[in-house]
C-alpha cells in the first residue's frame, strides 16, 4: 500500500513516520512517499525519515520526490500538511493582524483568512491530481485552517473523498483522561473514551464524555472546574465556564478574551512564528545528524501534540474497517438540526472501510450557535474568494468575521493582505508567481 505526504519536508513528518512504524503490523504500508518543493528540507527531513525506517527494520520504503503527480499516483491515502509561503508567510499573517490592531494568528481572523487564500488553490490542485491518478484514495488534510480547507474540498472537489484533521480535539480528550487519572485516580483507555465535541475547526465546544456506555461528563466537568480554580493564571474564569456549561476549544480565547490576546501581541517579537522559526532551525540541525534515528524531544515544542496518533489511528480505522469514533471535519449531512447539511463542521464521526460517517449530535445552545453561523458565513465567502480570486467575496469575508476590521478599515486591511502575499495569490493578480510548501 502506498501513502503519500504532500509537504513531506515539514518538521512534523518524523512524528508521522514514527506513528506508521509503530503501527506497521496493522497498517501494511509498502511505500511512504514524502513530496516537497523545498529540496533542501526534503533532503534533511526525508533522509532522517529513511534512517528511522531502516533502524526499525525497514517495514516500508521511504521515497522522496519533488513531483506532486508522481507522489500521488496509485496512492491509497494522501496526507496534506503543507504551508504555502513557508514559515515567513505565517509571520506575515501574524504581524498583518498586529499592525491593524486585530488578532494576528495563523488560523483565526485575518491571518487565518490570508492563509486560506494562499492554501486552498494548492490543496485543490492536489485533489485534481488525485481524481486522475489515484481515484478513490482518501485525502487526509492536516493543513490549516483545516476546516476551511476541507470546506473548499467538499464544494470544489466532491469527487475526491476528504476529511479535515486537527489535533485539538484529541489533545482535549487526552487532557481530560490525564486529569481524571491525576485527580480522581481513574485509569481510562483512550480507545474506549468518546468526546462529544461540536462546532467548527478551532471554534468548538466539548459538552460530553463517555467511556463505553458510562456517561462521565459530570465528573469531567467538575474536575475541569477544580483544575481551573487551582491555577494561578487559568486560561478561563471558573464562573464563566460554569455558566457556559461546556469546555471551549482553546482557540476560543481569541473570541472570548480578545482584549487579552491583543495586549499580548504588543509584546512581540517574538510572535509564535518567530518562535517556531527558531525551533525549526534547531530541529532541522538535529534531523541532519547522521547518527540520529529517533525524533528529538524538542519536537514537542513545535506543537501538534498527538498528530501522528490521530493520523495513524484514522488511517488504521479506515483501512481495517474498525468503526472507531473520532472528532473530524466533514460535511455533517444533516447530523445537526438547524445547520445547512453541506456545512463542513467538526463533530464525532465513525470511521470504517466505507468511509467517514458523521454521528447525530444535539445542536449547540444559542450561546455558541450564533458565533458558528457568523464564522461559517466568513468561511464560505473565503472559499469563494480563494477559488475565483473574487475581491468582493474577500471584502465580504473580512466584514463578516467577528474578529475582522471595522467596515471603514476593510479595504485597507484587504489591500495589505493581498499585497503582502502577492506572489502566492495569482488568482487576485492575474500572474502565476509560484508558491512554497513545507
Amino acid at each position: 500500500m502506498k501513502v503519500s505526504v504532500i509537504g513531506g519536508g515539514s518538521t512534523y513528518t518524523p512524528e508521522l513516520v514514527k506513528g506508521f512504524i509503530d503501527r506497521h503490523v496493522d497498517l501494511p504500508i509498502s511505500e511512504l512517499w514524502l513530496m516537497d518543493k523545498d529540496l533542501k528540507r526534503l533532503e534533511i527531513v526525508g533522509g532522517f525519515a529513511q534512517r528511522m525506517a531502516a533502524a526499525a527494520g525497514s517495514p516500508f520504503e521511504v521515497i522522496l520526490s519533488s513531483n506532486q503527480a508522481e507522489a500521488i499516483k496509485d496512492s491509497r491515502y494522501v496526507i496534506t500538511q503543507l504551508r504555502v509561503g513557508m514559515m515567513a508567510a505565517r509571520r506575515e499573517d501574524e504581524y498583518l493582524g498586529r499592525r491593524h490592531g486585530l488578532i494576528g494568528q495563523e488560523t483565526t481572523g485575518v491571518g487565518g483568512m490570508s492563509k486560506a487564500l494562499r492554501t486552498i488553490p494548492v490543496i485543490l490542485s492536489v485533489a485534481a491530481d488525485m481524481a486522475v491518478l489515484s481515484p478513490g484514495a482518501l485525502l487526509v488534510n492536516f493543513t490549516n485552517p483545516a476546516g476551511l480547507v476541507t470546506e473548499a474540498l467538499s464544494r470544489f472537489a466532491p469527487q475526491v473523498p476528504s476529511v479535515g484533521l486537527c489535533n485539538a480535539p484529541i489533545t482535549i480528550k487526552m487532557d481530560i483522561i490525564n486529569g481524571l487519572a491525576e485527580h480522581a485516580g481513574m485509569e481510562i483507555d483512550p480507545q474506549q473514551a468518546m468526546l462529544d465535541m461540536v462546532g467548527l475547526n478551532h471554534l468548538s465546544w466539548c459538552r460530553g464524555f463517555r467511556v463505553g456506555e458510562q456517561d462521565m461528563w459530570a465528573a469531567v466537568f467538575e474536575n475541569y472546574l477544580k483544575g481551573l480554580s487551582e491555577q494561578d493564571e487559568p486560561e478561563w474564569d471558573v464562573n464563566s465556564i460554569e455558566a457556559l456549561g461546556m469546555i471551549p476549544n482553546y482557540y476560543l480565547t481569541y473570541y472570548y478574551r480578545t482584549a487579552k490576546k491583543l495586549s499580548e501581541q504588543e509584546n512581540w517579537p517574538p510572535s509564535r512564528a518567530d518562535q517556531v522559526m527558531e525551533i525549526e532551525t534547531c530541529l532541522l540541525e538535529q534531523y541532519a545528524q547522521p547518527e540520529r534515528k529517533e525524533p528529538p524531544e524538542d519536537l514537542m515544542a513545535r506543537g501538534g501534540a498527538y498528530y501522528s496518533t490521530l493520523a495513524t489511528q484514522l488511517l488504521n480505522a479506515h483501512y481495517n474497517d474498525l468503526g472507531e469514533v473520532y472528532v473530524l471535519n466533514i460535511p455533517h449531512q444533516g447530523s445537526i438540526a438547524g445547520w445547512s447539511k453541506d456545512w463542513v463542521v467538526e463533530l464525532p464521526c465513525r470511521v470504517d472501510a466505507d468511509g467517514i460517517h458523521p454521528l447525530p449530535a444535539d445542536p449547540l445552545p444559542l450561546v455558541g450557535d450564533g458565533l458558528v453561523a457568523q464564522v461559517k458565513s466568513y468561511e464560505l465567502l473565503t472559499v469563494e474568494a480563494a477559488v475565483h480570486g473574487d475581491r468582493t467575496a474577500a471584502y465580504h469575508a473580512l466584514l463578516a468575521h467577528p474578529l475582522g476590521p471595522s467596515i471603514d478599515e476593510v479595504e485597507v486591511v484587504l489591500e495589505d493582505m493581498l499585497t503582502t502575499h502577492r506572489q502566492h495569490l495569482p488568482q487576485f493578480w492575474g500572474a502565476d508567481t509560484g508558491s512554497g510548501q513545507q
